[in-house]
């Protein structure tokens, strides 16, 4: 209906279009780069196009009449062609228009909506260490993406530990799964409890990539942030391997990821068939519903078991919803029952792929808030985690080097976490429109299948609009995604659109008190490779740089011992003068944690300058100091 609503009103809407091109561009040529303008290109190049057809066909017609009252046939067959070639033309323009990039109709900057969630409401760290990827991958033969020479496990370990600490506010990881567990449980009538032994949890990953032709090649999440994860709850939190699920339920978890997982984590269960995967078995029932009532799905019996879920996907594109990140990410724990994920495509932007955005209004049914706030999918997930180590263009394609500052024609080496399901589906989305334009290297000509900007595709961030407020979701659609007659609260968290691509800025970064965060660590807040031992412990006495630094008038310096010593750490002037001790004691073996509130020994205020600071340490068989330098600025 909607195809020959447009075919009727062609004329009338590209006339339209042409007039109002016209009046806005001619008089400022500037304004042919708007985005409204942009949209409204295509359609007034196709009238153009049409209308001309039309007069030349005309034209040649009765030019062709002529020839014929005087007998010249020859002419008449040539003219006669003319004509049906040139009334082909906007008939073959018109099914095939101009290749031209649709646009997504965008709020303007930091006009926040919704109700920002977790410890530190709205808020999305996003940690970024380019000594995580090898700048050189060349990602063929024997030189791919998820190899340890490729993915360095000790930094990405780091960097989930410092986004993990930043995010809940603590100086440890186990204080910081703590925090998490404490606020999913206050928040879900558990009381005020950390984590339970013997509760089970899940980890959705996202192995779509093993669908596509050389899978070898192709993104999923990485091994090695599967592993930090694992590493994480098991020997931070305290779960039993036995009580964690991990994988993707539609795809047989590869080799590249089992052979490393498995030697370490034996006994968790890993999703897929044979081999010592485990297939998950769908629920007894269908437990979940679309909002507009079209659709009845199973689950994992396994989500509905769990106690907890962290959701682990990959920063990319997709062909037919604009992004896929963590809601997308969900398509795969629905499709392994229904040899697919086609029956949720109609809710989508783009439903048929290759650049035909047909569901482009805003308003209108998207699965992806049904996915959000079901009870046994984004209402168990205590982490969301997206993998941006490597990224990629589409849903199964290898990765590719990014143009944006920072990462400056390197690969992303990020990690992105956050409690608020819709922040960080919006700090992806930003991170994805902004840097895959129509001049991106990887694309180039029209949307099709295998690539395109396809977050500027119309409405493709409109899940987190109606995800954020109710007030934008369509009339006659209740979000009720357990289908038992209680609707989704009317916000699920947060969402806006950053000031700009260069300062990354949001609401909260900006002073107010509303919409989303974005906390940055750049590097690490540890030395980029510390040495440590299988268990974790460090084999060598390392001082790190303190964090944040600059700093007012906090800071944290952290140190590992890789014996119980004597230590002492001071604060000194750059004239070698000690200003005050952070720490005279003895400490075992570890990891440890000082702050400084950046006050003298008498307590009062230092001022704004540079300072040293100092580690000095006994051990039973030697000793050692290291310094490095800090800068306060008041």
């Amino acid at each position: 209906m909607k195809n020959i609503i447009k075919i009727l009103f062609f004329p009338v809407l590209g006339l339209l279009s042409l007039f109002w091109f016209l009046i806005r561009v001619i008089p400022k040529p500037s304004r042919a780069s708007y985005p409204c303008m942009r949209a409204t290109a295509p359609l007034a190049s196709s009238f153009v196009v049409w209308a001309t057809g039309l007069f030349a066909s005309a034209l040649f017609l009765k030019k062709a009449r002529t020839f014929l009252h005087k007998s010249r046939y020859l002419l008449f067959s040539l003219t006669c062609l003319a004509t049906l070639v040139t009334f082909l033309i906007p008939i073959l323009h018109d099914a095939q228009p101009a290749a031209a990039i649709p646009v997504a109709t965008l709020e303007g900057p930091n006009q926040p909506m919704g109700t920002g969630q977790g410890i530190h409401p709205g808020q999305v760290v996003w940690v970024h260490n380019p000594e995580a990827t090898d700048e050189t991958c060349s990602n063929r033969t024997d030189d791919h993406w998820y190899q340890d020479n490729n993915t360095q496990q000790p930094v990405v370990d780091q960097m989930l530990s410092d986004g993990l600490q930043r995010m809940t506010g603590t100086t440890t990881d186990a204080m910081a799964w703590d925090a998490l567990f404490r606020y999913y449980n206050t928040n879900h009538g558990k009381g005020n409890v950390g984590y339970t032994a013997g509760e089970k949890i899940v980890i959705k990953i996202n192995l779509n990539g093993m669908y596509n032709s050389r899978s070898d090649r192709n993104i999923n999440t990485s091994p090695q942030i599967a592993y930090s994860v694992l590493n994480q709850l098991i020997n931070v939190a305290g779960v039993a391997q036995a009580d964690i699920s991990i994988g993707d339920p539609n795809v047989t978890m590869p080799n590249m990821h089992y052979d490393k997982l498995h030697s370490q984590f034996p006994n968790v269960i890993y999703w897929g068939q044979n081999n010592g995967r485990t297939q998950p078995k769908a629920s007894k029932s269908e437990v979940m519903f679309s909002g507009d009532g079209e659709i009845a799905d199973v689950l994992p019996q396994s989500y509905v078991d769990a106690a907890y879920m962290i959701n682990l996907p990959v920063l990319k594109k997709h062909h037919r919803s604009g992004v896929s990140l963590c809601s997308k990410n969900h398509f795969g724990s629905t499709a392994p029952y229904y040899g697919g994920a086609w029956q949720w495509h109609y809710s989508l932007p783009c439903p048929e792929g290759a650049g035909d955005v047909s569901n482009g209004e805003y308003g209108v049914y998207r699965c992806f808030v049904d996915i959000m706030g079901h009870k046994d999918l984004g209402g168990k997930t205590i982490l969301y985690l997206i993998d941006g180590l490597w990224g990629s263009t589409n849903w199964g394609h290898p990765p590719v080097k990014w143009r944006m500052t920072p990462f400056n024609n390197d690969w992303p080496s990020s990690l992105f976490l956050s409690q608020d399901p819709v922040a960080i589906e919006s700090v992806g989305f930003d991170f994805l429109f902004y840097e895959f334009d129509e001049n991106h290297p990887s694309e180039g000509g029209a949307p099709n299948g295998d690539k395109g900007p396809y977050s500027h595709f119309p409405a493709s961030d409109d899940f987190m609009h109606q995800a954020a407020d109710a007030a934008n979701r369509p009339a006659g659609v209740t979000y009720d995604p357990e289908g038992d007659g209680t609707p989704l609260p009317s916000s699920l968290g947060a969402h806006e659109h950053w000031n700009n691509a260069g300062e990354k800025k949001y609401s909260r970064n900006l002073g107010l008190d509303t919409g989303i965060e974005l906390v940055t660590i750049e590097g690490s807040t540890r030395v980029a490779n510390p040495q440590l031992d299988h268990t974790g412990m460090p084999t060598e006495f390392v001082l790190n740089q303190n964090y944040p630094n600059p700093f007012n008038p906090n800071t944290t310096i952290q140190y590992q011992l890789s014996t119980p010593s004597q230590v002492t750490l001071a604060v000194f002037h750059v004239n070698g003068q000690q200003i005050c001790t952070l720490y005279d004691g003895y400490q075992e073996a570890g990891t440890h944690l000082q702050s400084w509130d950046g006050r003298l020994a008498n307590g009062n205020p230092a001022p704004s300058g540079v300072y040293m600071y100092r580690l000095y340490g006994r051990s039973s068989d030697h000793t050692f100091q290291q310094a490095r330098k800090m800068v306060l600025n008041r």
